[in-house]
């Protein structure tokens, strides 16, 4: 039994995943640009600067959700590719967590993002569910490693805020305003690729701006760690042997 998810992306409508045994496996995702010897291959984001390739991860052990955007600072986020990758309850945790693993290990591949932005997991009612939620981004965040990828960690509320301008949004004005800023007809569904989608937009809008504050102050303790070093060592000159 196949069954075809599809979504519309600058006025063509694809294939997104086919659903094939116990997960999904990619079949046509949408490449908008091609850089050769370079991850954004977009001119707008050449010509500006700061350019960013981010793979947004909604982390979750039988959906995870996977969506990929270029984008800059200030500039409309543009569509790479969305899917997202099933696992069936019927295999064991061990082999679940392999089939997420070697999904995003093939997007980091493919797609070459300059960052990995994953949904910050909180404790919830259901506490198995939070568990296979931990999990698949614990796996997310090793494989993110492993490429020496940078992985930042959003928060539901950071996530919705910054996407419909409230923290409580419900999933469905999540999805719509997705759609809205990605330009594309439909909402991508399930709500796991609008997630990660919208994972994916926020880091790029706030996750960059969070990049420099927090270099800004490294490079801020440095010269500040230099400068206690070197008042120590003049408060404590050597002494000198007298002849």
């Amino acid at each position: 039994m196949t069954a075809a998810a599809t979504l519309v992306a600058n006025g063509q409508r694809v294939a997104v995943a086919d659903v094939r045994g116990h997960h999904i496996s990619c079949r046509t995702s949408v490449r908008l640009f091609r850089g050769k010897g370079d991850r954004v291959g977009d001119p707008v984001t050449r010509q500006l600067g700061e350019r960013m390739r981010v793979l947004g991860i909604d982390p979750g052990l039988t959906r995870c959700g996977l969506g990929v955007v270029d984008g800059v600072p200030g500039r409309q986020p543009l569509l790479v590719a969305v899917d997202v990758v099933r696992t069936s309850s019927d295999l064991d945790v061990a082999r679940r967590l392999v089939v997420i693993e070697e999904k995003i290990d093939s997007w980091i591949a493919r797609y070459r993002p300059t960052a990995v932005a994953i949904e910050r997991v909180f404790a919830q009612h259901n506490v198995q569910t939070v568990m296979g939620t931990a999990q698949a981004a614990g796996v997310a965040m090793l494989v993110a490693a492993r490429h020496g990828i940078p992985v930042s960690l959003h928060t539901p509320s950071e996530v919705k805020a910054s996407i419909t301008g409230s923290g409580r949004a419900s999933k469905e004005q999540v999805g719509v305003m997705v759609s809205r800023i990605l330009k594309l007809e439909d909402v991508p569904q399930p709500a796991d690729a609008a997630d990660a989608l919208a994972l994916a937009i926020c880091h790029v809008w706030r996750g960059s701006t969070t990049a420099r504050l927090n270099a800004a102050v490294e490079a801020a303790a440095n010269p500040a760690g230099r400068q206690r070093g070197a008042f120590g060592r003049s408060a404590h000159p050597p002494s000198r042997e007298r002849k």
